[in-house]
């Protein structure tokens, strides 16, 4: 048992054959590097966050101590914490012992540090269980690297199980779901707030392709969740002359315990309908930083029919069903990157997951694609799929 109450540990065997199934690595693939953001006086550290650097050191001891029956090279490297999910990831780190990690982003020498360039250079394959997503920056430096990257933040030893599913089985729907958002023209989604209040938001999901993350990550280029289990799509942000996004409704989420109303016009959030300090938090915001309302993402997610259940951490919690987020889009194909926020610590990319145990007051009542020539699928109902499998 690892320190901080892990109940569950990957030994060399079950890491070795997680990097296998994943990558599919191939001649020149051998070396793997393990990235850990680290806290500073700006984002101290925390329990879980303390508990995963912890879980990356294990890992990197595990697969060097069984190298003897694998042919992978393993460095753990240690970089500042970037002040937001999916900001980009800062021009250097350093490789650490995972025996001495430094206590935190001032510990380390930065005469040892070295480019972010060069260790994706020379680390074809990349674990990323960070406490700050790095999945946005990682997609794109790995096209530019060609190296792939599993990014898992906010990773803990619940999602242990998560990365023992049958990932075929997986793949496969979540590529059923990408085949029919890659057909649709828009996705209606109804939600019901508290029994009674019915909301509708309309998706334009024209000029858009479909992305699929079902867990395998084969080809060089390319980064995603891990786990896995979703297929999502941008909505159409209205960037072709003449040819504005219809995109358009009220939005309800569930933060805390309130139910902020956000009124969606061409792809955006333009204001809050509703009242309370979370509303009023949330119209300051959105003030202050308008591309925080860009709506960036509807996620599918498929992890749900495989028993599993929401813990609290959005890398696994937006795979088990229906997710929409806000913010950040280019690094899935959208027009929206970090240039378009104030600064590199505005940067987000926030999911909104649609499960009753995340966001009990709101009811995903139905979710339908529309298909060119007026055909229409019912996809969710009352939260559940009702497609067939």
């Amino acid at each position: 048992m690892l320190a901080g109450g892990m109940m569950e540990r990957l030994k060399a065997a079950e890491l070795v054959a997680m990097i296998e199934r994943v990558f599919e690595p191939q001649e020149g693939d051998e070396r793997v590097a393990v990235l850990v953001d680290r806290p500073d006086g700006a984002l101290p550290d925390n329990d879980a966050w303390e508990l995963r650097r912890t879980i990356a050191a294990d890992w990197v001891r595990e697969l060097r101590s069984g190298s003897a029956d694998h042919r992978f090279e393993v460095d753990l490297v240690v970089y500042r914490n970037v002040r937001a999910n999916n900001a980009d990831l800062p021009e250097t780190a350093w490789l650490c012992d995972p025996d001495s990690l430094p206590a935190s982003a001032d510990g380390p020498d930065p005469s040892t540090a070295t480019t972010f360039a060069e260790i994706l250079d020379t680390h074809r394959l990349v674990l990323a269980p960070t406490e700050l997503s790095a999945t946005a920056p990682l997609k794109v430096l790995s096209k530019i690297h060609s190296c792939r990257g599993a990014t898992m933040p906010g990773f803990s030893p619940a999602m242990v199980p998560a990365l023992r599913l049958d990932y075929t089985e997986v793949n496969r729907r979540v590529h059923l779901l990408k085949n029919l958002l890659d057909r649709a023209v828009a996705a209606d989604l109804r939600f019901v707030v508290d029994g009674d209040d019915t909301y509708d938001l309309h998706l334009d999901l024209r000029h858009r392709t479909a992305h699929a993350s079902g867990g395998l990550l084969p080809e060089p280029g390319t980064a995603g969740n891990l786990p896995s289990g979703e297929a999502y799509i941008v909505p159409y942000e209205g960037e072709l002359d003449g040819d504005p996004t219809s995109t358009a409704g009220t939005f309800p989420v569930q933060m805390d315990d309130e139910v902020v109303l956000f009124e969606i016009e061409g792809n955006v959030a333009t204001s809050i309908l509703s009242d309370g300090p979370v509303s009023k938090k949330e119209a300051d915001l959105l003030r202050d930083e308008p591309a925080r309302g860009n709506i960036a993402e509807l996620g599918l997610g498929v992890l749900a029919a495989f028993g599993l259940e929401p813990i609290g951490v959005v890398l696994l919690d937006e795979k088990l069903g229906l997710h929409v987020a806000f913010g950040r889009s280019e690094h899935f194909g959208g027009q929206v990157g970090p240039e378009r926020f104030s600064s590199p610590e505005a940067v987000i990319h926030q999911d909104h997951v649609y499960l009753s145990k995340i966001q009990p007051r709101i009811n995903a009542a139905a979710v339908d694609l529309q298909f060119e020539g007026g055909e229409k699928l019912a996809l969710i109902r009352d939260g559940d799929y009702v497609y067939p499998f």
